[in-house]
């Protein structure tokens, strides 16, 4: 109960944690919602492209039209905060720069962004906590040591299912219980071919962005969620893109064991992901137990049966659960998530058909490519182009169906702050290995 308690201090005392926030889409506005519920934190600033889609998230939210201002200077945001006033601005940059303001987050799936946000905290000595994976596995490294550097927080929000995983790992290390797997439930069936217009209906049934509902079908929503799991962890992918195999909870303990007991792990603390209703929207730890009397009492606790036990979350609450791990981050100074120092995965690129030069290639979810997991030191042996980095990269050379896409098939934006980090973070982990 204590951090309720506190959130309830911040309420009755009329001091609210202040949250800025770069957010976009749906999941922008259900961000703004689950904010509005919380006690004792408030959404005071919201930086969007498109100013009116913030401005209709926060009036969406509850909040009153007349008591919403947009700015575009740092001066004037925080003129309009100090008079009680919420803001509204097209600048991703400009809250970190407001004094006001306790914490910033990003709300996007978009590497460019939330690498954008996290590099502007850092510069300006604010507090950062990513709901974006993506920017995470993409140069979260390097932000995790200019952070450092900076005496700033760095961290990923609880909610998603890397954030979800680190709360179940932590409880089955502390209990000493061996890790074999940790993974998540897929949504939906795996398919590769997935593009916005095979599932514009499923996406328009849901009101979801169809860009964004191919990148779950394609997997490489999922690539990324374990490529940022591994990379905290230590866990490892057994293959490049996981196994996958269809699972429930009976099943998925001796699925995992190690393949000496008959299962598919090729060694202990390895990541995937399982099909099927059963897992779908979970994560799981699986985990082996050698000793007799607590298996016994596992046992009895209806835990499983045998050696193998599976620890399951059957939900995650993506952005609405984010606010925990940003309250936490303003009073405890708790970094939810990390990047260890040096990264286990990558998510690779791939063409999703034949490309040509002079194409743009869209990014996840798109129709050019898809993203795959493999190990770091694989994706660096290929020079493989980073996923994250995908978005607006230009065809040079031509790439059949199914190939890796390098770094020499394409030509990046090297100015973007994404791509300077991404470079950046290359020369540090090779420093690191030298």
């Amino acid at each position: 109960m204590r951090l309720f308690r506190a959130l309830q201090l911040r309420q009755s005392e009329g001091d609210p944690i202040r949250i800025g926030a770069s957010a976009m889409g749906w999941m922008g506005e259900g961000f703004a919602a689950a904010m509005d519920l919380v006690p004792g934190m408030e959404l005071s600033m919201m930086a969007n492209a498109e100013p009116g889609e913030a401005y209709n998230a926060l009036t969406a939210a509850g909040v009153p039209a007349e008591q919403i201002v947009e700015a575009g200077t740092p001066g004037a945001a925080e003129d309009a905060l100090r008079a009680g006033k919420r803001v509204v601005t097209a600048d991703v940059t400009l809250p970190a720069q407001i004094p006001t303001l306790d914490l910033v987050t990003d709300v996007t799936w978009s590497p460019a962004t939330g690498a954008k946000t996290a590099m502007s905290c850092i510069e300006h000595g604010m507090d950062v906590v990513l709901i974006n994976i993506e920017a995470d596995v993409t140069v979260g490294r390097i932000l995790k040591e200019k952070a450092h550097q900076a005496g700033v927080l760095y961290s990923v929000s609880s909610g998603d299912e890397p954030g979800c995983l680190m709360e179940l790992v932590d409880f089955v290390r502390s209990l000493g219980y061996e890790i074999i797997t940790i993974g998540k439930g897929k949504n939906n069936p795996l398919d590769i071919s997935a593009t916005p217009e095979s599932v514009a209906e499923s996406a328009r049934k849901v009101d979801k962005d169809p860009y964004q509902v191919a990148s779950y079908v394609d997997g490489t929503k999922t690539m990324f969620e374990m490529a940022c799991a591994a990379n905290a962890t230590g866990c490892r992918p057994m293959r490049r893109g996981m196994i996958g195999p269809e699972a429930d909870l009976e099943t998925a303990p001796q699925i995992f064991a190690l393949e000496e007991d008959g299962g598919l792990s090729r060694f202990p603390g390895n990541v995937d992901f399982v099909q099927g209703s059963a897992l779908a929207g979970g994560v799981f730890v699986v985990v082996r137990v050698e000793d007799a009397r607590i298996r016994s009492d596992l046992q009895y606790l209806k835990v499983g049966k045998g050696k193998y036990y599976v620890f399951f979350r059957p939900y995650h609450l993506w952005f609405l659960e984010a606010p925990v791990s940003l309250a936490r981050a303003v009073l405890y100074r708790e970094v939810w998530m990390e990047p260890l120092d040096r990264p286990v995965a990558e998510v690779l690129t791939v063409a999703k058909r034949d490309l040509v030069p002079g194409e743009t290639l869209e990014g996840a979810g798109g129709y050019t490519c898809y993203g795959l997991i493999d190990l770091a030191e694989e994706a660096q042996r290929l020079h493989a182009l980073p996923a994250g980095l995908s978005t607006g990269a230009k065809v040079v050379r031509p790439v059949r169906q199914g190939e890796i896409l390098t770094w020499d098939d394409v030509t990046v934006e090297e100015s973007s702050t994404v791509v300077r980090l991404r470079r950046e973070q290359d020369r540090l982990i090779s420093g690191i290995g030298a």
